[in-house]
């Protein structure tokens, strides 16, 4: 098992990045929070890692704090939730924001993340809630951060493209992708599109 990975940051294309360790450049999704806690291209970083061993496939999944991914892998404990699921629900919100919307049985919330229907949304607050006093306990609270906010360094004519991409990657159609977009700011970073249009969707 893959548990942490320390190298240089040579491309970022959310969701994808590559990580290089020792001359190995390793491919890695990360959420649009680990994202927009990266720092530019070029520079050391540090990410705590899953792998996802598949029959066709093994998928490196990357994040930024211990605390989201131990989030995540409570989460693929659920049933019908799968790691691409889990990664798009984390990057639609936060831990602290998902942990609100179970308690509060928030699932209007919950089923404005992509692939998010109300029945996957009350099976969510079902079994999450029951594991989040373990989660907890075993989850440190202090955050280990890959790098200084990067969200200035991924910047290039192609950037709302890019959103959109990243977007219809986490599993929203390509006309919602769109629309999620429409009258952001084109100057922003793709990392800071991403996360505005996230916000926008989920503050409804």
């Amino acid at each position: 098992m893959i548990g942490r990975l320390y190298g240089t940051l040579i491309d970022k294309q959310p969701p994808w990045l590559m990580l290089d360790v020792g001359g190995v450049g390793y491919e890695i999704e990360a959420s649009m929070n680990t994202f927009m806690a990266l720092p530019g291209t070029g520079e050391t970083t540090q990410l705590f890692t899953h792998l996802s061993v598949r029959e066709d496939a093994h998928l490196l999944f990357g994040f930024a704090r211990e605390r989201e991914r131990e989030l995540f892998r409570a989460l693929i404990k659920v049933n019908g939730v799968g790691p691409k699921l889990a990664l798009a629900i984390l990057s639609g919100m936060d831990e602290e924001a998902f942990m609100r919307c179970v308690m509060e049985d928030d699932i209007k919330a919950l089923t404005r993340l992509p692939g998010v229907g109300r029945k996957t949304a009350e099976r969510l607050v079902i079994e999450m809630r029951d594991r989040f006093p373990q989660w907890q306990s075993q989850t440190p609270t202090s955050s280990s951060v890959a790098g200084e906010l990067g969200a200035s360094e991924n910047r290039h004519p192609d950037t709302m493209a890019d959103a959109e991409s990243a977007l219809v990657s986490l599993g929203y159609k390509p006309a919602e992708a769109t629309r999620m977009l429409s009258g952001l700011d084109e100057t922003q970073s793709t990392e800071a599109l991403i996360k505005s249009a996230l916000t926008r969707k989920l503050s409804g």
